[in-house]
């Protein structure tokens, strides 16, 4: 890989990390107001799609952080 394509892969694992998280806390807030107006199981199965997105972005991470230590 080129150095301008392994520049390009962390930036957007960067972007992707980001990204990943605001539809997180987005599915989470959802999940809450579904709840509220008594839609119980549409709250947990976006509750489990934003602890996927978690998982997702935890894997995102490690990579990140693979690829930076090759660096130095």
């Amino acid at each position: 890989m080129s150095s301008d394509e392994s520049a390009r892969l962390r930036a957007l694992l960067s972007y992707w990390i980001k990204h990943n998280k605001e539809h997180s806390q987005e599915f989470r807030e959802w999940a809450d107001r579904a709840e509220g107006f008594g839609e119980d199981e549409a709250a947990k199965e976006m509750a489990q799609a934003a602890r996927e997105m978690d998982k997702a972005s935890e894997y995102l991470s490690q990579t990140l952080s693979r690829l930076e230590q090759k660096e130095f």
